[in-house]
């Protein structure tokens, strides 16, 4: 196949090999699974191959054609420069996506001890603008103080009748994300998280609200970045004009 003297049946026939390459490895599929059916398994757990599912069936029965239908390594057709271009752009993403850290992710200004007060924490939101502030305790990373849930905590207390000012003013941060939901609304990541990982974690979990970003993944580490739900319009900004260099 290297042999075509047709410079775009080439590249186009490298990004289906590069491709057909990544999502073997990455979803451990057998040679045997034909190019269209690991698309379509891929699609179930690669965002970025969900999204761009249709195109990449469409370009592999190209290829196909390119292939079969041609004679002594001479291309029977030649894809647009527009078409082979996006498959390139497709097939980067694919085998090597940008990591969510040097993209969207946002740098976390710092994180509040359990012993502070409610009423410190709020004011420290409104002044960092952060709507999510990790909470440590011991060196580790107990929770996330969400903007929204403390609002709701709050709405209860009202509810209830109690003195909101004296419980925000007593009440330390532990106690209060200790009454958050039980939903899993916080998940950890490390610091090579790609952007394609980040819209699978959002789209598996629907309540999860940020995701932050540690050296390695751990509980016990500070945060290098956050990602949160608002920023999902701009993962996809980036990846819909992920430059393929």
């Amino acid at each position: 196949m290297n042999g075509y003297n047709n410079n775009n049946a080439k590249r186009f026939i490298a990004c289906y090999n590069m491709i057909d390459t990544a999502l073997r490895v990455q979803g451990d599929m057998r040679r045997s699974i034909s190019y269209t059916e690991a698309v379509r398994r891929a699609a179930k757990t690669n965002s970025i191959v969900r999204k761009y599912e249709d195109d990449l069936i469409d370009f592999g029965r190209l290829r196909n054609a390119i292939v079969h239908n041609s004679k002594e390594n001479v291309a029977i057709a030649e894809p647009h420069d527009d078409v082979v271009e996006e498959y390139e752009k497709i097939a980067k993403l694919i085998c090597t996506p940008p990591l969510a850290l040097s993209t969207v992710g946002k740098d976390v200004v710092s994180c509040i001890e359990y012993n502070v007060k409610l009423i410190d924490v709020i004011e420290y939101g409104y002044k960092s603008k952060f709507s999510n502030i990790p909470i440590f305790k011991n060196g580790m990373l107990i929770g996330v103080a969400n903007g929204q849930k403390i609002i709701d905590v709050l709405g209860k207390k009202i509810y209830e009748k109690q003195n909101v000012e004296e419980y925000m003013k007593n009440t330390n941060i532990e106690d209060v994300i200790k009454e958050f939901s039980t939903d899993n609304y916080y998940t950890i990541a490390d610091r090579n998280v790609t952007l394609d990982k980040v819209l699978n974690m959002f789209t598996e979990n629907r309540k999860l609200l940020c995701i932050l970003i540690t050296n390695n993944g751990s509980l016990l580490e500070a945060p290098l970045g956050i990602i949160t739900i608002s920023d999902i319009m701009d993962i996809n900004k980036v990846l819909d004009n992920y430059d393929i260099g």
